[in-house]
């Protein structure tokens, strides 16, 4: 039997712990340091309104000790306990939320943290965060300073961060890159299970809060539950209507048709995108100043035409140029106090820009110097090669310009343009001359629209198309020969073609009908512009590379981290196109000229899209107008030696080109690195077979075998999602903003001799012309769509830029991009030198417009947005 001594002392041992239990305890806290951070994140708000909801919930939980906590995760000790996972370290709660208020605007808040870290468990590589709270808060980085042994630590987190009740944690890792293979083991399976969350299991209705990435075809443009005139076909999945995939919303089918899925209210903007997708709220704000300004600007000029003598038309070009010049200006003094009260600043700010007044159009640039330059054919063809759509025009190979179109179908589609329309402006050279001397070349939208001809006329669009062949001058201007407008024969398509050519003129009526043989050119040039060259070549043809790389590639992967700024807002701007732009009856098909058949006339082009070709180089050459020499700049020498958009295009291509040999050759030394990365083979292999899967079969797909074939993939990528895409967007509205200029659509044919129209057009040209392109109300919104495209968010991010210069810890990598920005500042001063130049007529032209749509704006961190006419943003993201 024990003593009492003895059963006093176990009973202290069992209350207070042996002496053995006591020395191991205080040699652990010998071991424990301290690692004090910095969390920087955003508050809860809607539109940038204070969601007071949302924070005084918020408050309640924190007084209940519902908190948000945060444990370190190391990247050197494994824990066997969990799966020999890094090991966890003790959570630390985010102190005082409630004291830091809540913002009014996009504003950040930072907490100051000190967590708790035993010297055996090595560096952190990941954080585990815990949202307790009732809303979801955007979580934007967490840096750890003077980490032992290693030093400054530094996450880049940019998530939104929702309650545990809908996602039970997130893990959000270093900044520094690595390869699968290379993967520290501790967080090799929180890399692997982070993906899995991302990829979903392709099942159910995307939820608000989820951040999965999935494919789906484009089966929600139509709704025919409304009645078979809002039906359209499905596009992607089959040989008749291949297309890229979008982001998958899982939303159940329509009742009249099950393979149409249902769609939202017209007036709803929450559709689903993975939620790290979705708009800041700056740019969000922005987008609803612009939307409200287009309806009004829309507005006023319809209820004034309401008392006009002709409703719905414009009277002369003067009454055009009217809607520039009338407005309104926002509010101001006691009125805009009160609003701003109550509205965001960026909001009020973008609502009352000094660029434009509230009801106004801001005044084009193409008709800013000279309101009657864009009249001119020098101005005609210079468009072709510095203006909205220069990706199109071609050296002509042969005489008469030939069909593709399969003759059995379609009959002869060979062109009616003879020698002795054009030799006659020539300068003395005879056709066979200038082509030897490469100095004929053709516009030709022949093929590409004939077999939709008879669909799209059978509507009240009445158009033709088009070829036209041009002459390259000594002063490096293009001079337009002849317009060839073509229709399918009378008596059926297998008939062949009935065709009329139309050469210069500048006297009489025959002056009248060429301005409107190039306005039926320009209505071509612009619904292809916007339907192929904008939305099919850069928007849709990326998004499935922004959900590939989100499936497949880790965000510890060093391409995932080279790629990522060019998908920003790729997935919302879409989901909000196919919403309200090119859905059955969108703004697209009630302003271009397809109509209906908008969409599927895309699809059908989709069938000829090769990856490789949009590579700028390869582009060029295939349309004959640039030659391989090793002895000229990039090593192609253009035919045309004053084509801005090639010359400028050229230099962007070779800095990204530069740039992204530069980073893959430090992650990928060797080319066996890049065959046994198993993320970066799933991802191309999903992106072939999934993202572009009706093009899967195609040959000229790269093996991605070798660093070669990664780095031209790469290089492709960026320069679709920037600098092309910029080229043809940004200058839609100084180019397009005046609709003389450029016409979507056509409504009554060539007037011929003997009829009521020709009379008119011979009495009063510019009210014949005015009766035959876009009506008054198309127009409008028109312009109204084209100004919000054209703008820049206030939040851009351009190329050479990044939202976070801690984005990589590589050296290496900071070091290359930082080399790369400095060429982009360069490339700068050489096109404001350039545009300097008066012998580059093509750089500035008869409306005085220099062309900056590949100005890099690399040096730009003012943030003011706009409508500049410059500028390369990082993505497609407008």
């Amino acid at each position: 039997m024990a003593s009492p001594s003895q059963k006093i002392g176990e009973f202290f041992e069992r209350v207070c712990g042996s002496n053995s239990m006591r020395e191991r305890e205080r040699e652990r806290e010998d071991q424990r340091q301290t690692i004090k951070g910095r969390v920087v994140l955003m508050k809860k708000n809607v539109m940038d309104l204070n969601d007071s909801k949302a924070s005084l919930i918020d408050s309640f939980y924190e007084l209940m000790g519902k908190q948000v906590s945060l444990q370190l995760i190391s990247a050197t000790s494994v824990d066997p306990v969990n799966y020999f996972r890094g090991r966890i370290g003790r959570p630390i709660y985010l102190q005082r939320w409630n004291s830091t208020g809540s913002a009014v605007t996009a504003r950040e808040t930072e907490f100051e943290v000190t967590f708790d870290w035993e010297e055996g468990m090595g560096v952190p590589g990941a954080i585990r965060v815990l949202n307790r709270h009732h809303s979801e808060f955007y979580l934007s980085s967490v840096t750890l300073e003077d980490v032992p042994g290693h030093g400054r630590i530094h996450f880049v987190c940019n998530s939104w961060v929702y309650p545990v009740r809908y996602e039970n944690e997130r893990v959000f890792f270093s900044n520094k890159a690595y390869l699968p293979c290379h993967t520290p083991e501790p967080l090799l399976q929180y890399r692997e299970e982070e993906l899995m969350k991302l990829r979903g299991n392709g099942h159910g209705e995307r939820k608000t809060w989820e951040r999965i990435y999935d494919y789906d075809v484009y089966n929600d443009l139509g709704n025919p539950d409304k009645g078979p005139d809002y039906h359209r076909p499905v596009l992607g999945g089959s040989t008749e209507y291949p297309y890229p995939r979008r982001g998958r919303t899982g939303r159940g089918r329509t009742k009249t048709d099950p393979y149409t899925e249902k769609r939202l209210p017209q007036l709803s903007l929450d559709i689903y995108v993975p939620r790290d997708e979705r708009f800041s709220q700056v740019k969000f704000s922005d987008f609803i100043a612009y939307a409200i300004k287009s309806v009004v600007q829309v507005a006023i000029p319809e209820i004034r035409s309401l008392f006009d003598k002709t409703i719905n038309e414009f009277d002369s070009l003067e009454d055009i140029l009217r809607i520039y010049e009338v407005g309104t200006n926002v509010p101001n003094g006691g009125t805009h106090d009160t609003v701003s009260n109550c509205i965001s600043w960026e909001f009020i700010r973008e609502l009352g820009r000094s660029d434009v007044g509230f009801c106004k159009f801001p005044m084009p640039d193409v008709i800013k110097e000279n309101n009657s330059a864009w009249r001119t054919d020098e101005e005609f063809a210079r468009e072709m090669l510095a203006g909205l759509n220069p990706i199109i025009i071609r050296r002509l190979e042969e005489f008469p310009p030939a069909s593709k179109l399969d003759t059995d179908k379609y009959g002869n589609h060979t062109s009616t343009i003879t020698k002795g329309h054009i030799e006659k402006n020539m300068n003395g050279l005879t056709v066979d001359q200038a082509k030897d001397n490469k100095k004929l070349f053709i516009l030709d939208y022949h093929d590409a629209l004939m077999p939709y001809l008879t669909r799209i006329n059978s509507t009240s669009t009445k158009m033709y198309a088009t070829r036209t062949l041009l002459f390259l001058q000594e002063d490096g201007t293009l001079k337009p020969l002849a317009i060839e407008l073509s229709l399918p024969h009378p008596q059926g398509e297998s008939y062949g073609v009935t065709s009329q050519v139309y050469t210069p003129a500048e006297d009489g009526v025959e002056s009248y009908i060429w301005q409107l043989a190039k306005a039926y050119v320009a209505v071509n040039d612009s619904g292809y512009h916007q339907l192929i060259s904008h939305w099919l070549n850069t928007h849709a043809v990326i998004e499935p590379f922004v959900i590939a790389t989100n499936r497949q590639l880790s965000v510890l992967h060093p391409i995932y981290k080279l790629l990522h700024p060019h998908f920003r807002d790729t997935m919302n701007i879409n989901a909000l196109a196919r919403h309200i732009l090119i859905n059955g009856g969108g703004f697209l098909e009630m302003t271009v000229f397809p109509g209906k058949y908008a969409l599927e006339l895309s699809s059908v082009t989709y069938k000829n899209w090769n990856f490789m070709e949009q590579a700028l180089p390869t582009d060029l050459l295939k349309r004959g107008v640039a030659v391989k020499d090793p002895d000229y700049p990039h090593g192609l020498r253009l035919l045309i030696e004053d084509y801005p958009y090639a010359v400028d295009g050229l230099e962007v291509w070779s800095a990204i080109e530069t740039w992204v040999i530069e980073y893959c050759s430090f992650y990928y030394p060797e080319d066996d690195l890049v065959w046994y990365d198993t993320e970066l083979q799933s991802w191309w292999t999903e992106l072939r077979n999934d993202g572009h899967g009706d093009k899967k079969c195609e040959s000229w797909w790269p093996q991605m075998h070798t660093r070669a074939d990664l780095i031209q993939t790469c290089t492709i990528i960026i320069w679709v999602a920037s600098a092309l895409h910029a080229a043809i967007n940004f200058g839609q509205y100084p180019y397009g903003g005046y609709l003389p200029n450029r016409p979507t659509i056509s409504r009554r044919f060539m007037p011929q001799p003997g009829t009521q129209e020709y009379e008119e057009l011979r009495r009063n040209p510019d009210l014949g012309f005015l009766k035959t392109i876009t009506p008054q109300l198309q127009t409008l919104l028109g312009i109204s769509l084209i100004e919000i495209l054209s703008r820049h968010a206030t939040d851009e991010i351009y190329l050479g830029q990044r939202d976070n210069p801690e984005w990589t810890s590589d050296a290496e990598a900071l070091t290359a991009f930082e080399n790369f920005g400095s060429r982009l500042r360069d490339i700068e001063s050489i096109i404001n030198q350039r545009n300097l130049d008066r012998r580059w007529n093509n750089r500035f032209g008869p409306v005085e417009m220099q062309y900056t749509l590949l100005y890099p704006n690399t040096s730009d961190f003012s943030r003011q947005g706009g409508i500049t006419g410059k500028g390369i943003p990082n993505s497609v993201s407008i």
